[in-house]
């Protein structure tokens, strides 16, 4: 059973809201089936600079989509979907509250807005581009995003990449075969197992550099000692470009292209898959318990009309609890808004002090050495520390939202004592905001003639003073003390000019470092406050209206149970011949939803010879 039937099922349960006369029960069934018509399997390709992410998305899709070149990088992520037909759309946002923009651009147009070389800085704010491609191996829901490249992993691209992992259903880390991996990625790599539940390692130019195997035996040496677990996958994306040419089978081969389109049908968009029809099961199983409740309350009632009395009271009890949940004073309720401030506190607070601890450390570097003679050095150092920072945050922030997630369920469930469907929350196509990149202050190095005018300018006064005060003595005003005298004092003037150009620059640099770090606090934090703002909002409307739901389905029940209290024993024959039959029809939905929730995992076949030139 697959996802149209999965939809095939929602829309009978639909008519079953529908039948028994449960708008509430319907609008989430209505959610579910968007999401199951819709269903977009996002795939992160991440790296650092010039590795050859931005190749490897237009080998997969056999398609110039991302622009190459080796002097031009990806300034604006790229995100690679199904459409019937080509399509370039650029996406800006406008705002909170305000939809975004979103301008078509012909398909040639491209690199001048996503590269670095059109779109220096992404000055033209754009948000992403979004590259629609009637191809096979998207249309299963597949979605490709190309990640800015500039800077690489340990820069302010490299944190925004980070903070968009939890939407994420795959992320691939690609890495040259050039050289074995370096601190940042093993880094990045730890980080992202936390965040996203696929991660892969994708060797690419093998193709270029024919010690690739040692270097992938290496790499995985590096995983083991960090701790990773992550397959390796060495690929060529010039062979299988070529071999897509030349209808080339056994180049196609070589180039590993088929295990890495194996990897990303059966362990990302299958698995998708399965979560869907799990979630789907879920969705629907809670559903016909509701619809159920009221049923089987007027069936206990009809068979036992003895018990009538007792029934009405424990369901006008549990009524009262499902109401109680309902409260802004429930305990669920107080546990995520007291839960999501101490979180907002928490984070903003481990956030500064990481930040405080890198300029402080920033600051005494600079006081060390001359920004100006060890600047590339230092802002390298200074970008991978921040990024790491703001990783190291973010995913901290991640954790406890989800142990908040947790604990708010487990609140719920004691007060509603249901059984609770699985919590999902909406994926996003931005990524999120990027912080500038640090700045290097104006330090242009004084010349020689600069150097001889302050000399002179110092010298001048040093042998008028000198010549001055020995004519007193009846020399002249040129004479070898005065001489002298200029000679010293030109020399401390261009030593004190130094010290002071010196001193300038290393100011310099430590305001633009605390600019830098002002921008990181402001953007990363932004960030983190709006995913616990979008944590507690679906939190808070995913249980409030379940706890609707719930106490729709008491009233009901009551409502049923005190109408049975009525009937004669003719009726309530005829009234319990119905009502099993009811629950008979929906004991088949639940069946059915059962039955997509115990499949097992989708196991695709292995892409077949003659196959990859197609998706």
């Amino acid at each position: 059973m697959g996802v149209p039937a999965a939809i095939d099922l929602v829309d009978l349960a639909l008519k079953a809201t529908t039948a028994y006369q449960r708008p509430d029960l319907g609008a989430r069934l209505e959610q579910t089936r968007k999401r199951l018509a819709d269903p977009n399997v996002r795939v992160l390709v991440v790296g650092e600079f010039k590795q050859g992410k931005s190749q490897l998305v237009n080998a997969l899709v056999n398609a110039p989509v991302c622009p190459v070149d080796d002097d031009i990088s990806t300034a604006v992520p790229t995100i690679v979907r199904h459409a019937e037909t080509t399509t370039v759309t650029l996406v800006r946002e406008r705002g909170e509250g305000s939809p975004p923009e979103r301008t078509t651009v012909p398909a040639n147009q491209l690199a001048q807005y996503v590269s670095e070389a059109g779109n220096p800085g992404n000055r033209a704010l754009l948000t992403y581009a979004e590259v629609g491609l009637p191809r096979k191996l998207l249309a299963g829901g597949l979605v490709l995003v190309d990640t800015p490249g500039v800077g690489g992993l340990g820069s302010a691209h490299g944190a925004a990449t980070m903070s968009a992992l939890p939407s994420a259903d795959a992320v691939l880390l690609v890495s040259d075969a050039a050289q074995e991996y370096t601190g940042p990625e093993l880094e990045f790599l730890g980080a992202a197992l936390k965040l996203c539940p696929n991660v892969a390692c994708v060797l690419t130019k093998t193709d270029l550099y024919p010690h690739w195997r040692r270097i992938m035996e290496l790499d995985r040496v590096h995983l083991g000692d960090a701790g990773v677990r992550s397959e390796i996958l060495p690929v060529s994306s010039m062979l299988r470009l070529h071999a897509a040419q030349t209808q080339d089978e056994k180049l196609m081969d070589e180039s590993g292209f088929r295990e890495l389109v194996n990897f990303l049908l059966n362990r990302v968009v299958a698995r998708a898959d399965d979560l869907d029809r799990r979630s789907t099961g879920q969705d629907v199983l809670a559903v016909c318990d509701q619809l159920s409740a009221g049923m089987k309350a007027e069936l206990s009632a009809q068979e036992n009309p003895e018990r009538i009395e007792a029934l009405v009271g424990e369901l006008t009890r549990a009524k009262s609890r499902a109401d109680e949940l309902k409260q802004r004073s429930s305990r669920w309720q107080i546990t995520l808004n007291d839960g999501v401030g101490d979180l907002q506190s928490d984070i903003d607070y481990d956030l500064r002090d990481r930040l405080r601890t890198i300029q402080r450390e920033a600051e005494q570097l600079l006081d060390d050495g001359d920004p100006a003679v060890i600047w590339d050095q230092f802002s390298e150092w200074f970008h991978q520390q921040v990024s790491s920072a703001a990783s190291a945050n973010f995913v901290w922030a991640a954790e406890r939202a989800r142990y908040l997630a947790s604990q708010v369920a487990e609140h719920f469930a004691e007060g509603a004592e249901v059984a609770l469907p699985q919590l999902r929350f909406d994926q996003s196509d931005s990524m999120a905001g990027k912080v500038n990149a640090l700045e290097q202050p104006d330090s242009e190095a004084e010349g020689i003639g600069g150097k001889l005018l302050t000399g002179m300018r110092g010298g001048y006064g040093g042998m008028l003073m000198i010549g001055m005060a020995s004519t007193l003595a009846g020399l002249a005003l040129l004479n070898p003390f005065s001489i002298g005298a200029g000679v010293l004092f030109g020399a401390k003037t261009v030593r004190d000019e130094k010290k002071r150009e010196l001193a300038r620059r290393r100011s310099e640099a430590k305001v633009a470092v605390r600019k830098h770090i002002d921008e990181v606090t402001f953007q990363v934090g932004k960030d983190s406050r709006d995913m616990l703002r979008r944590t507690q909002r679906d939190l808070r409307d995913h249980f409030s209206g379940l706890a609707e739901e719930v106490s729709t389905s008491l009233a009901g029940s009551v409502a049923a149970a005190q109408g049975a209290v009525q009937a004669t024993a003719s009726e309530r024959e005829t009234r319990i011949r119905d009502l099993k039959a009811e629950l008979a029809r929906i004991d088949g939905v639940a069946q059915r939803a059962r039955a997509l929730m115990g499949e097992a995992p989708s196991q695709l076949l292995a892409v077949p010879a003659g196959s990859a030139k197609s998706l």
